[in-house]
């Protein structure tokens, strides 16, 4: 079922989320706590900026368990970063590989997702012909999730040309790729749920979406939360300092520590968009 969190905000220690508290995603991994499928051990990736050096993420994906790597105990306690996305994998389409591992990377963006397309192969064919060849020749790998990208990236470059993508760009882009899916899918006589929980960021804002076309059959659970800083206890648990100021945004599929007033579910059909300022906004698609 996979599950994934993101983080922008000042810069924090990424073991922190993917690692040391309580239910971590390192936990998840291990046994998720809001999800049907409780072991996620078909690969892990994370990635972070560092826009000092350069304007794209770095990237590590590995296809161990996250609970069986040791690379990722030593790297994420030495990255330092204002933002962040981490991401644990049950495989649905596609094989156990690097290529399949999430986030993946295009450019100076990010993403990554918590569902799928289901017929997902009833509709290959048509969605590859609606991709312009740079983003047909950047899918790698044979998860649903790369060539929602490939195809969001698409349209984003049909629809802005050479401006850079605002968060209301991505919100229409997210529209237009869900429609362009649906649509495809209709087209073979498939009306199957699809679930849509996907994070896109270029490490100066994030936008998330929650969204299911059949709520009633399949939806996965998403949470928000704002802070101004993180305290951890003696017993792992991480802890909001909640002030006027919120200067830290986390987007996740599990909630991390106590659920406290500052988690919020986030609403079915809806998006997410966290600008540079850290202002928080909620759409509905």
């Amino acid at each position: 079922m996979c599950r994934f969190v993101a983080y922008l905000g000042q810069p924090m220690s990424a073991d922190k989320l993917l690692v040391t508290s309580r239910n971590s995603l390192l936990h998840q991994s291990m046994n998720a706590l809001e999800a049907a499928m409780t072991v996620n051990g078909d690969g892990f990736g994370f990635g972070w900026y560092d826009k000092t050096i350069r304007e794209e993420p770095a990237l590590f994906r590995s296809i161990r368990p996250a609970w069986n790597d040791e690379n990722l105990l030593h790297i994420a306690a030495m990255i330092r970063s204002k933002c962040f996305v981490g991401h644990i994998r049950a495989a649905s389409n596609g094989s156990v590989s690097i290529a399949n591992c999430h986030p993946f990377q295009f450019q100076k963006f990010l993403m990554m997702q918590n569902g799928g397309i289901e017929d997902f192969e009833l509709i290959k064919k048509q969605l590859v012909h609606r991709l312009d060849e740079e983003t047909f020749l950047w899918v790698k790998g044979q998860t649903d999730t790369q060539y929602i990208f490939a195809l969001f990236m698409t349209i984003a470059k049909e629809c802005n040309k050479d401006r850079d993508l605002t968060l209301d760009d991505m919100a229409r882009c997210f529209r237009l790729t869900f429609e362009q899916i649906e649509e495809m899918k209709k087209k073979v006589n498939s009306f199957t749920p699809s679930v849509y929980n996907l994070v896109i960021t270029d490490g100066e804002q994030m936008a998330a979406t929650r969204y299911s076309t059949r709520p009633d059959k399949q939806t996965r659970s998403l949470h928000l939360a704002r802070a101004s800083d993180f305290d951890m206890d003696g017993e792992g648990y991480l802890h909001f300092k909640k002030t006027e100021a919120n200067t830290s945004v986390l987007i996740s599929s599990e909630v991390l520590f106590d659920k406290g007033a500052v988690w919020k579910d986030v609403p079915e059909g809806c998006c997410i968009l966290v600008d540079k300022d850290l202002q928080v906004k909620v759409i509905e698609l």
